[in-house]
């Protein structure tokens, strides 16, 4: 068991998680490692954003902890893991467990040195790299992501990230209302939205002649979950996670 790190699951936690957790494979060697250690390690990268060489020493060795990582994102267990948190939190809230409205944004970021991935060049933001399409909740809580290069325009972005949410099936069947801003706005994304999802799509447009941050009706909770949000403390939900794994 590794040193108690503030980023540590707690014994509740790793209980309401474990079951989804793969099992090992029939036939190999027995498991030399703890699940709790593995979730702990990949917390600790998360939290403290450091390298996985620099995984202290009294977690599993870092090539294991990557290679759960990057299996369970390949298997879909972390999306599993999100799903369930999302449901917990929103049930926690009082909320029902499926959205009935949510929210699409895109953010532009500059490319890290050494990324290998797909990076474009946005015009309107004048960025080169990457750009992260997300879909939330009027909480804030993200329902899914997709990241692509920085190229990609707003309504193809916005088509693959709804077709995610729309992949999750009975967890969002109460789901009819998707706000977006003016950069998902024309005939051809309503339309596919209202076609192939069957949801109803809402822009929401930035008054004329106004500067800096300015709060959107619906739209301003997906600033709670970027990174460099503009909102001002007091907008955040205390009780809330704005950020789910």
């Amino acid at each position: 068991m590794s040193k108690s790190y503030p980023s540590n699951l707690t014994p509740a936690q790793y209980e309401l998680l474990s079951d989804l957790l793969p099992d090992a494979k029939p036939g190999g060697r027995p498991r030399e490692v703890d699940l709790w250690d593995i979730l702990n390690a990949i917390f600790y990268v998360l939290v403290e954003g450091v390298r996985w060489r620099a995984l202290p020493g009294d977690f599993p060795a870092w090539q294991t902890v990557y290679t759960y990582f990057r299996n369970w994102r390949k298997d879909g267990t972390w999306l599993s893991i999100h799903d369930r948190l999302y449901r917990c939190i929103r049930i926690e809230v009082g909320r029902s467990p499926s959205p009935s409205e949510a929210i699409v944004d895109s953010q532009s970021v500059k490319s890290a040195a050494g990324v290998h991935a797909a990076i474009g060049f946005d015009a309107g933001k004048v960025i080169k790299g990457r750009k992260r399409f997300i879909t939330v909740d009027t909480l804030g809580l993200i329902l899914r992501v997709f990241v692509t290069a920085a190229s990609t325009p707003e309504r193809a972005g916005g088509k693959t990230v709804l077709q995610r949410v729309r992949q999750r099936g009975k967890a969002v069947s109460r789901l009819h209302t998707i706000w977006v801003d003016g950069g998902f706005d024309g005939f051809p994304f309503m339309h596919w939205v209202v076609t192939v999802c069957h949801w109803i799509v809402q822009v929401v447009l930035r008054p004329e002649q106004t500067k800096g941050f300015v709060l959107l009706k619906k739209r301003w909770v997906v600033e709670m979950t970027q990174p460099d949000c503009r909102c001002k403390p007091q907008l955040f939900q205390p009780n809330v996670s704005s950020l789910l794994i």
